[in-house]
């Protein structure tokens, strides 16, 4: 009997994206796939299309400490700002916060147990996944994609 509910469970976690993505609300900047695949590159295509991950500590974002805006490299959205990137040590540029109006956010069943994972508001990009383990003052660990993001220096 547990095989079963087990089995029910993945399939059913299965179903879920595809669910989603039909009630996936309308955003302001829209491609076709092979668009989408044209502006990005195969790498960040597969980041911000199709959810997925680059390896831990592979991004040249986590060192990056100048003060700066980090956009999303779908549409250049601003979305994260230096003074709220931190060390999380994870393997993915990591922040406390993000900026007004930037994200949304969506429950993902990829790995079978329910994680948040954030959106780009304006393009709907997959950037990454939001965790209950950091800093104050939110406490909140945004763990981000190197590859979702641009990185704008100030000045």
């Amino acid at each position: 009997m547990r095989r079963e509910r087990f089995l029910a469970t993945l399939a059913g976690a299965a179903l879920l994206p595809a669910i989603a993505r039909a009630s996936a609300p309308a955003y302001a900047v829209t491609h076709t796939d092979a668009q989408w695949r044209h502006i990005l590159g195969d790498d960040r295509y597969v980041i911000l299309r199709q959810n997925g991950t680059e390896p831990p500590f592979s991004s040249p974002l986590i060192k990056e400490t100048r003060r700066g805006t980090y956009s999303c490299a779908g549409c250049d959205l601003a979305l994260f700002s230096s003074a709220a990137k931190y060390d999380s040590g994870d393997g993915w540029p990591s922040f406390w916060t993000v900026l007004p109006n930037a994200t949304l956010t969506g429950s993902d069943y990829q790995l079978v147990e329910e994680r948040t994972e954030v959106h780009c508001r304006r393009c709907g990009g997959h950037l990454g996944h939001i965790f209950d383990d950091g800093p104050a003052p939110t406490h909140l660990r945004y763990c981000i994609d190197g590859l979702a993001l641009r990185f704008v220096p100030r000045g």
